[in-house]
């Protein structure tokens, strides 16, 4: 690791995340303009070009101003990483701009170093089926990699993100009143030199409910098959 902290970029940042709700923010020279959260977990194809769209219009510039992209690579569902990825990587090539995927919970996590976060702390969002995506920090760093388990599984330790809001009961005591509940696209923006770049493969840490067949009907029996798509996560 290089003793020299990293350069602060110039020009346009622009991030999105679609781990949890859609969320589009704007750094420029590594400072933040804006940020606008749309939706639910649920809309993420309907409303995040119209989210990114209006990011751009209300600073006054478009795609072509852009000098870097990231985005927010989860974990989380299987449909929501996907859009996010896939229009942050169109916007790229579009722009002719690097893209960086970072964890959606190390974004959390530096929101909440930036306002004086515990050593130890714990950054968790929904995954559904009665289960949390979470991580586990010591100096604002992660330790080890995101996890998929039951809610009582997480270490008891201060918790923030979204996760708490969907098990208030278990997790809102553990929650210091300044941790943030949610990732902000603008800081993102912002302090996105400053994140790990994990690259920009999705980190589902399940295996998607749609999957190919793992064998071939006979085309001897004269019949023939629709296959019956399965419900995405």
């Amino acid at each position: 690791m290089s003793a020299h902290p990293p350069t602060r970029p110039t020009g346009w940042t622009l991030a999105v995340d679609t781990s949890t709700v859609v969320t589009a923010g704007l750094a420029r020279d590594g400072r933040t303009v804006a940020s606008e959260q749309a939706g639910d977990n649920h809309s993420h194809v309907e409303l995040l070009v119209p989210t990114i769209q209006a990011v751009l219009a209300d600073a006054g510039i478009g795609w072509a101003d852009l000098a870097a992209i990231g985005v927010g690579v989860g974990p989380g569902p299987f449909t929501g990483l996907r859009v996010g990825v896939a229009t942050a990587v169109t916007a790229g090539i579009a722009a002719g701009v690097p893209v960086t995927g970072v964890c959606s919970l190390d974004a959390i996590a530096a929101q909440w170093a930036a306002r004086g976060a515990p050593a130890e702390f714990i950054i968790a969002s929904d995954a559904r089926r009665r289960e949390l995506y979470w991580a586990a920090y010591r100096d604002g760093r992660r330790v080890g990699q995101p996890r998929v388990s039951a809610p009582a599984a997480l270490p008891e330790l201060p918790t923030a993100g979204p996760g708490v809001r969907v098990y208030p009961d278990l997790l809102a005591p553990r929650r210091p009143g300044d941790a943030p509940l949610g990732l902000d696209a603008g800081l993102l923006a912002a302090h996105l030199h400053e994140l790990p770049d994990v690259g920009l493969e999705p980190l589902y840490l399940r295996t998607p409910d749609a999957a190919p067949p793992t064998a071939r009907k006979s085309a001897l029996t004269g019949r023939r098959h629709r296959l019956r798509p399965g419900t995405a996560q």
